[in-house]
């Protein structure tokens, strides 16, 4: 993922005619804070949060927990943050951060314990006007209760703005759990419309049916029931059904813990579903799901990176080259950040806004930065997504 980020940024910067030191700047945060969690009980984790980019307003960007966590990677989000929040227009830089631990190891009183001393750790560095942390991957709104908690102890903020993602009852904003799969939902059907296309039924493939995923589906299914969806795939396997699958039925299974080889009906291999003919292909699973491996057996016209960097460069390359649409997820996977930034505004304003209003904001936001896009590609003829980069680099760096 990071070879392929600082390719397109490299081709970006180029295209941009940025200078030396600007380009320099592109790939080098402002700061890494980098430190070590003991937990009384002996353990050790290793803990980053990486700040990119804060030209456009305070850094934003999600907490993961996760056995496999290190400093590249968190370097890496941080950057594709900054693009993405000047990609949609937000008064936001970018960041990320990363403890490197399996929480399925650690019982709640440990994990609550690791959870404080992340933000003991970091309290100095972070704030509503400074840096805005939000839940990601193994994280979420309980653990970030627990972290605007410990910030409040620690500096007597009491806006709850220190942190976005929160449980409803803590401050947190209707409509953020389904936040991203509706934004990519918005930019997809925008992208349609814009081609002329917006009233085509379409069949369509989720691989990674989580919580992105799922939403991404039970979004169309209400905006769009004349949409099919055809197969939805989890980590372990694929369920297919050419006449359609129930959307919400498939969300409810999986929240209450189901894995989809045992959900009835036919079943298919995750590269099964990549490969399947489709309209459009939702890669919301993990990063490098299409590569050269498989980039060759992709048979649907869109694909909608609800993932981070589920494309690779080459894959990239070999497909817009066969006319196949690329929504990037700079602009498709925007929606969670958006929402966290309303989020943000509201805890400050001290306001509580309706689901609507929410849902209102996030699809200005999300058709503006998809009509942007769409007006780069067809006036320049460049890939969608250097034409993300390149839009994003020029409010971060092109004044």
């Amino acid at each position: 993922m990071l070879d392929d980020t600082h390719r397109f940024l490299d081709l970006a910067t180029e295209r941009l005619g940025l200078d030396a030191d600007v380009r320099k700047q592109v790939k080098q945060a402002n700061a890494e804070h980098v430190f070590q969690i003991d937990l009384d009980n002996g353990k050790s984790f290793n803990a980053y949060r990486v700040q990119h980019n804060n030209s456009r307003g305070p850094y934003k960007g999600g907490i993961r927990y996760h056995q496999n966590v290190t400093l590249d990677e968190v370097r890496t989000l941080s950057t594709l943050m900054s693009l993405k929040t000047a990609a949609v227009g937000l008064p936001l830089g970018g960041g990320k951060g990363g403890i490197e631990v399996n929480p399925r190891e650690l019982s709640t009183k440990e994990l609550e314990e690791l959870t404080r001393k992340y933000v003991r750790g970091l309290h100095q560095h972070i704030g509503p006007d400074q840096d805005v942390p939000a839940p990601d991957v193994n994280t979420n709104g309980t653990i970030i209760d627990w972290m605007v908690d410990e910030y409040e102890k620690l500096t007597g903020d009491t806006t709850r703005a220190s942190f976005t993602g929160k449980t409803i009852a803590n401050g947190g904003s209707l409509g953020r759990d389904a936040a991203t799969g509706r934004g990519g939902v918005l930019s997809l059907t925008e992208w349609l419309t814009l081609e002329g296309n917006g009233e085509k039924p379409m069949r369509y493939a989720v691989q990674g049916f989580g919580n992105v995923g799922s939403f991404f589906a039970t979004t169309i299914a209400d905006m769009r029931p004349d949409w099919t969806l055809v197969a939805a795939s989890d980590s372990q396997t694929a369920v297919y059904d050419a006449k359609g699958l129930d959307a919400d039925k498939l969300q409810k299974f999986k929240e209450d813990g189901g894995r989809f080889k045992d959900f009835d009906g036919e079943k298919i291999t995750n590269e099964e579903l990549i490969a399947l003919d489709v309209d459009v292909l939702v890669l919301a699973g993990l990063e490098d799901a299409v590569s050269d491996s498989n980039m060759k057996t992709v048979q649907a016209k869109y694909l909608v990176e609800m993932a981070n960097s589920p494309v690779t460069f080459n894959a990239h390359e070999y497909l817009e080259d066969k006319n196949h649409v690329i929504i990037p997820d700079i602009i498709a996977n925007a929606g969670g950040v958006i929402v966290s930034y309303l989020e943000w505004v509201q805890n400050r304003a001290d306001e509580k806004w309706s689901k609507d209003k929410v849902n209102q904001r996030l699809a200005k936001y999300m058709k503006s930065a998809t009509n942007d896009l769409y007006d780069y590609v067809a006036e320049n003829h460049v890939g969608m997504k250097l034409a993300g980069f390149v839009l994003a680099l020029k409010k971060l760096y092109d004044k």
